[in-house]
């Protein structure tokens, strides 16, 4: 159990360097040589790197470190030292890359040259896919996000409304102090490219979604679902109000690519279901993981034969002369 729990901190913090040297990549390379800002205290440094002699590296550490060690009761030592680490190798490797990448010249990225939509789409991506890859690995990147879950309360905001206040209170200075709304507004191209990033690789392409089904028919269908998917399904005692009639609610929760099916066989056993359908940002359990390698791969026999005996119905209903012929 003890090796197998440093084999995934490991694990873990080979992320988090992959994580820190992808935000720094893309930060260093797309958003800076062209002078587009990043949002949070990575676009602060990054302004301030502008403005004052000291270095993007040396202002993401004089930002964030006080801000996590302020929060650290909030966050935990676990996470803490994740965010600081994941932070450190974002410096490292900012200070790295511009000296690898030194820009061709005033307002030129390396790869996207003078094309401010390539850089701020392309630099916003990378970025977000840092980020993301950090939030995964259990750090955060930005110490903004943790002012928000230390303040935001306290101003009667929520989190996300804290750090969209901050980042436009960021994009206005700046466009101040440029004297020019153009390059601020690439910027939020970057930064709306970055939270769809982020989104992303939080939250994967198996997205999950919670299905809540209101039926009449509930053996059969609780057999066929759980025979099919292989998951634990939950199931309340319900009424109807106007009909008076008790009623089964189940509860499943099914990734993207298994919706389809779910719905044809509620349809298939009971086309009077009435069935809702939402997004789940995070699940944990033992019996919820959502693979489709625990799929079985035929539908139960009871869906097959409700099935063929549908199509049967189907072709005789065509088959049968219309009145009057």
């Amino acid at each position: 159990m003890r090796g197998k729990t440093v084999k995934n901190e490991c694990v873990r913090y080979i992320f988090l360097t992959l994580a820190g040297t992808i935000n720094a990549f893309g930060v260093t390379v797309f958003l800076m040589p062209v002078k587009l800002i990043d949002s949070g205290f990575s676009g602060t440094s990054m302004l301030l790197a502008q403005v004052t002699p000291l270095a993007l590296s040396l202002w993401l550490i004089i930002l964030n470190f006080p801000v996590y060690l302020f929060a650290m009761k909030r966050l935990g030592v676990k996470m803490l030292i994740s965010s600081l680490y994941a932070i450190a190798v974002y410096s490292a490797m900012s200070a790295l890359f511009q000296k690898v990448f030194p820009s061709i010249g005033e307002g030129v990225s390396p790869i996207a040259g003078t094309n401010l939509l390539l850089a701020s789409v392309f630099g916003g991506l990378i970025s977000g896919i840092g980020s993301g890859l950090t939030i995964r690995s259990g750090g955060a990147i930005d110490g903004v996000e943790v002012m928000s879950l230390v303040f935001a309360k306290k101003l009667n905001l929520t989190v996300g409304t804290f750090i969209m206040i901050f980042n436009v209170i960021l994009y206005v200075v700046c466009g101040i102090l440029f004297d020019s709304w153009e390059l601020p507004l690439y910027s939020v191209i970057s930064y709306a490219v970055g939270l769809k990033a982020v989104d992303f690789i939080v939250d994967g392409l198996d997205k999950a979604k919670a299905v809540m089904i209101i039926t009449e028919n509930p053996d059969l269908l609780l057999k066929c679902i759980s025979s099919y998917f292989g998951r634990g399904i939950t199931v309340f005692e319900a009424r109807g109000y106007y009909s008076d009639q008790k009623k089964k609610v189940v509860y499943v929760v099914v990734n993207r690519f298994e919706i389809s099916r779910l719905k044809s066989i509620v349809s298939t056993v009971d086309e009077g279901a009435f069935v809702t359908i939402s997004e789940v940002s995070d699940i944990m359990g033992a019996n919820i993981k959502l693979s489709k390698h625990r799929r079985k791969a035929d539908l139960p026999a009871e869906i097959e034969a409700i099935e063929e005996e549908s199509e049967v119905q189907e072709r005789q209903n065509a088959e049968e002369p219309k009145g009057g012929e």
